[in-house]
C-alpha cells in the first residue's frame, strides 16, 4: 500500500512538472498569426534601484520580509506628504539648483515612482554583472562623464544647447532607449503586426518603429538610434545602434549598442531585459531587467515638446542670476 502511494505521488509530481510550462504557455495571449501578443499599455514603475545598495553586498534577492519593509518605507514616505498638506508645496532643497549646476526639480506632489519592488525580488535592476552594479568605466568614459558634469556646473544655461535633451523635451529621461523606471510617466504602449512593432513611451511621446523583416540598418544617427527586431522563440529581440551621442544617456558614446528582450510571461507581465554594450564607456556590457505590468487603460498625452515656453523662461532666469552676480552690470 505504501509503495503504491509513493508511486502514485511520484507520477503526480512528474505530471505536474510537465504540465507547469504548458500551463504557463497557455496563459500567454497570442495574436491571430501565432506570436505572443505584446500589445497594450505596460507600466514599468519600480522602487527597486538600478544598482544594488551597498548594504546588500552579495545578496542577489530580497527576503519576503525585506520586500515588505522596502514597500512599507515607500508607502510611509507617501503618507507623510499626504498627511502634511503644508509640505506638499514646499520646494525641496534641489528645486533652485542641483549640485551639478543643472536646473531644479519638482516637489513630491508631481512624482509617481510607484510603491512596489520588482516582482522578481531582486536587490537591483542590474542582473549582470552579478554584483548588481555598473561595470567600471573606461578611462575615456570616465573623462567624458567628468567633462559633462563640469560643463553642467559652469555653463548650465549659456544657450539652449547647454540643456539636456530631457530639459529640451526631445527625449524622455526614462524613455531611453533603454526604458528605465524613474520619477513619473513610466508607461509604454506597444503596437504589433506580423512584420513591425512600435513602442510609444509616455514621456515626450517617443515612438520607435521596429521592422521585423530583416532589412539592414542605415548609417544614420538618430536620438533613439535605429532598431531592428526578430523573434527568438516567444521572445521579441530588438537590437539598436546608430545613437546620436548628443542625447547624453548616462554619457554614453555613439558606439553604444543596445539589445532588448521582451517576453510575455503571463497575461499581466511583460519581462523587459536590456543589455548595454558600449566599449568606449564601460569595460564590459551590463544588463538590467524590469517586469512590466499590464495596464487596462489608456496612455495619456505627455504635453512637452522641443521649443516649449519654459525654455526662454529658463534662459531668462539664468541671465537674471548672471546680472545679480555681476552687481547688475
Amino acid at each position: 500500500m505504501t509503495t503504491y502511494r509513493l508511486t502514485a505521488l511520484a507520477v503526480a509530481i512528474g505530471v505536474a512538472l510537465i504540465a507547469a510550462p504548458v500551463a504557463a504557455q497557455d496563459d500567454v495571449p497570442r495574436t491571430a498569426w501565432g506570436q505572443p501578443d505584446l500589445t497594450g499599455v505596460w507600466d514599468y514603475r519600480s522602487i527597486t534601484r538600478m544598482e544594488r545598495p551597498e548594504q546588500f553586498a552579495d545578496q542577489e534577492f530580497l527576503t519576503e520580509e525585506e520586500v515588505a519593509d522596502l514597500e512599507q518605507q515607500a508607502l510611509d514616505r507617501l503618507n507623510n506628504f499626504l498627511n502634511l498638506p503644508a509640505q506638499r508645496t514646499v520646494a525641496g532643497e534641489n528645486v533652485d539648483r542641483r549640485p551639478d549646476g543643472g536646473n531644479g526639480s519638482y516637489n513630491h506632489t508631481w512624482l509617481d515612482q510607484g510603491l512596489e519592488a520588482v516582482t522578481t525580488g531582486r536587490t537591483s535592476l542590474i542582473v549582470d554583472p552579478p554584483t548588481g552594479r555598473y561595470p567600471p568605466r573606461t578611462a575615456e568614459g570616465q573623462a567624458r562623464a567628468e567633462a559633462y558634469s563640469e560643463h553642467r556646473r559652469n555653463q548650465p544655461a549659456d544657450s539652449w544647447l547647454d540643456f539636456s535633451t530631457y530639459d529640451r523635451c526631445i527625449l524622455g529621461f526614462n524613455a531611453g532607449p533603454p526604458m528605465t523606471p524613474s520619477a513619473y510617466n513610466n508607461n509604454m504602449q506597444l503596437f504589433q503586426t506580423p512584420d513591425t512593432v512600435a513602442l510609444v513611451t509616455e514621456m515626450v511621446n517617443t515612438v520607435r518603429v521596429v521592422p521585423l523583416d530583416g532589412r539592414p540598418m542605415h548609417d544614420l544617427l538618430q536620438w533613439s538610434g535605429e532598431s531592428r527586431g526578430h523573434w527568438d522563440g516567444d521572445t521579441l529581440v530588438i537590437e539598436t545602434a546608430n545613437f546620436d551621442a548628443r542625447r547624453q544617456w548616462r554619457t554614453t558614446s555613439g558606439a553604444m549598442r543596445l539589445t532588448e528582450r521582451l517576453t510575455r510571461v503571463d497575461a499581466e507581465t511583460l519581462l523587459y531585459e536590456a543589455t548595454i554594450d558600449d566599449p568606449e564607456t564601460w569595460t564590459a556590457p551590463w544588463t538590467f531587467e524590469v517586469p512590466m505590468k499590464f495596464l487596462d487603460g489608456e496612455k495619456w498625452e505627455y504635453a512637452c515638446h522641443e521649443g516649449h515656453v519654459s525654455m526662454p523662461i529658463m534662459l531668462g532666469g539664468a541671465r537674471v542670476l548672471e546680472a545679480a552676480a555681476g552687481g547688475g552690470q
